[in-house]
């Protein structure tokens, strides 16, 4: 993410001297990082009406009343709408002809003594753009990604910080939100990895800003869901199997929808509670050239997937293996990464891993976790339409005993395709018993 000429302590100065934009700032779990931020720098009475930080549970259930996750969508929308309806409640009166209202809340979970995860939370302001405007809001989830506590908390601050910031700057002009989110901050500590807008028109396309967060390296991916729209992650993904096939989907076919139906019927769980999720991966940068894709582009493949039946993960990762470790963080009992059989073979024949110092091997290394799988489909010959098997590839002498090492082992498998299964087929698993040449 890019840094700007503005710092934190800046921007939060130059709200403070603003006397048309006032609120209540509300949070929840990191303690009151964002509201720090509006006091150090001084003239914090010129933009706070309140500050509030509801750590007890009772408590906070007594404010805003229940909730089944205290971190989550549902208690920040209650913190917004609460906080919002008391402030205009107390101060519309006297001096909304005037001031532009805001209210901004957020619900995290950072470390701690009990909790060794990643921080994870929910933040959102709703806001008036204008004196006596129809309010607009924003909502985004966070990952806090920092090993230590201390500095989970710096970067939610700044990220609250940012997000306030662009409410007030950026009014009526929200499609540079995204960039305003990261300023400062980096993927290494933090990745905002949903957003939302809802509010009067015009209102910015929400799939456009949620693709802007990979293009602009606020996050490192983001979900759409089956019906095509955003959605954070774990609503997705949380212990789910994934099953994932990476193409670059210039053309959605039928094929890759089969491919990913035959892996889940084929490879089934033991023990999972949870359906199987099927999901296109697509990466926003060409890993062969490094060329980004532009959002218009992005988006037509994730309607077309979604059209297809297919959950759509658009990442900025351009190795495999870290697609696995992605999804690894949603504990997914396992991953079975789908890949077509020519795709497969170029692997080996491109060799794209060679800029890690242990090339082939060390991306193997990472990629071949206990939780997860490598499934081959065979492609069919553009010519003659005959099923391309592992063995009618040919593949570099070096790598023919690395590649039956890993079908010995079951690290690999080579599926049937579904028509080839027939009518009578049960979905157990018939891979082939097949010779690497």
């Amino acid at each position: 993410m890019s840094g700007e000429a503005l710092t934190a302590a800046q921007k939060a100065l130059r709200m403070n001297l603003d006397p048309a934009w006032y609120g209540t700032l509300a949070e929840i779990g990191g303690g009151q990082e964002v509201a720090r931020w509006f006091f150090v720098v001084g003239g914090a009475a010129g933009t706070v009406a309140k500050s509030i930080s509801a750590y007890d549970m009772t408590v906070s259930d007594g404010i805003y009343g229940r909730s089944r996750r205290y971190v989550s969508r549902e208690r920040l929308e209650q913190m917004l709408e609460r906080e919002y309806v008391s402030l205009c409640q107390s101060l519309a009166a006297a001096r909304g002809e005037t001031t532009a209202f805001f209210v901004f809340a957020d619900t995290v979970a950072t470390r701690s003594y009990g909790r060794h995860d990643d921080g994870v939370g929910w933040l959102g302001i709703r806001f008036q753009e204008r004196p006596g405007a129809e309010p607009r809001q924003i909502i985004l989830h966070a990952r806090l990604l920092d090993a230590d506590t201390a500095r989970q908390q710096e970067a939610l601050g700044l990220l609250g910080v940012n997000l306030i910031h662009a409410a007030w700057s950026l009014r009526g002009e929200l499609d540079g939100l995204v960039a305003a989110l990261g300023q400062g901050l980096s993927t290494e500590s933090v990745e905002v990895d949903f957003v939302h807008v809802t509010g009067p028109e015009p209102s910015p396309d929400v799939r456009r800003l949620n693709v802007g967060l990979v293009l602009h390296k606020v996050a490192r991916a983001v979900t759409f869901g089956l019906d095509g729209e955003p959605c954070e992650p774990s609503a997705t993904l949380y212990k789910r199997a994934a099953f994932v096939v990476r193409e670059p989907f210039d053309t959605v076919l039928r094929e890759d929808r089969d491919m990913l139906a035959a892996a889940a019927a084929q490879l089934p769980g033991e023990g999972e509670r949870e359906t199987p999720v099927l999901l296109a991966e697509v990466c926003a940068a060409d890993p062969r050239t490094g060329r980004r894709a532009e959002p218009g582009d992005l988006l037509a493949r994730v309607a077309a997937l979604a059209g297809a039946g297919l959950a759509v993960l658009v990442t900025d990762l351009p190795e495999v293996f870290r697609v696995a470790s992605y999804l690894r963080r949603y504990a997914a009992p396992r991953v079975v990464l789908v890949l077509g059989t020519q795709t497969f073979a170029g692997l080996f024949r491109d060799r794209p891993f060679e800029q890690l110092e242990g090339g082939m091997f060390e991306a193997l290394g990472r990629l071949f976790k206990p939780w997860v799988r490598l499934a081959l489909h065979p492609d069919r010959d553009p010519r003659t339409g005959a099923l391309l098997r592992l063995n009618a590839l040919t593949l570099p002498p070096e790598y023919r005993h690395l590649v039956r090492h890993l079908l010995d082992n079951e690290l690999i498998c080579e599926l049937e395709p579904i028509a080839a299964m027939g009518p009578s087929s049960d979905g157990a698993a018939r891979m082939s018993q097949t010779k690497v040449p």
